[in-house]
């Protein structure tokens, strides 16, 4: 008997770049196109669980596993946007110079049966402090486009970044450890 079919519920080449260090490769890529809305007043954590589990639902199949996942940056209780333009990436990158944040990266596994397990990652990032001029060279990279919290720490802004505690690959969008631990629960071979 073969392996069990993956369905991964996301577009993203990161998270194939990343699932594919765990030696795997999606049997089908099916993005969830769901409504990203925070609820009012949902916390960061709460809210990276739910998306993760919506997009998983979304995607549902009878055919296979579905992995589905969210990544959320939080400064304090405040759940930060993707960037989609270059204002919003400054407001980003001027809120996190200097101090601490989370980076909270959670994932959703939904057999076909339709249980469905959960795991959430949780990192901390400091950003050193930023000069105005390494604001606008990081805007003029482009590389803060459609990124939560307005980077990509697999970029140039990893040399901004003073300390990290925690998982580096759930900050660029999949939490290898936790994911690789769900899907061994689900029977995934996994060297």
């Amino acid at each position: 008997m073969g392996s069990p079919k993956l369905i991964l519920a996301s577009a993203s080449p990161r998270r194939r770049e990343l699932i594919a260090r765990l030696g795997l490769s999606p049997d089908a890529i099916n993005p969830a196109d769901i409504d990203e809305t925070p609820a009012k007043g949902e916390l960061p954590r709460d809210y990276a669980k739910r998306m993760a589990r919506e997009k998983a639902e979304a995607a549902a199949s009878e055919d296979g596993f579905v992995l589905a996942g969210d990544t959320v940056v939080a400064a304090g209780r405040r759940i930060l946007p993707k960037a989609e333009d270059e204002a919003t990436a400054r407001k980003c990158l001027e809120l996190l110079s200097g101090r601490r944040h989370r980076v909270l990266s959670a994932i959703a596994l939904r057999a076909p049966d339709g249980s469905i397990r959960e795991r959430l990652s949780e990192t901390v990032v400091l950003f050193k402090r930023l000069s105005t001029e390494e604001i606008d060279a990081y805007i003029a990279s482009g590389e803060w486009d459609g990124k939560a919290g307005g980077y990509a720490i697999q970029g140039i802004a990893e040399g901004l970044i003073a300390r990290i505690q925690g998982s580096h690959s759930g900050v660029v969008g999949l939490p290898l450890y936790e994911t690789r631990a769900l899907l061994k629960a689900a029977g995934f071979q996994i060297a």
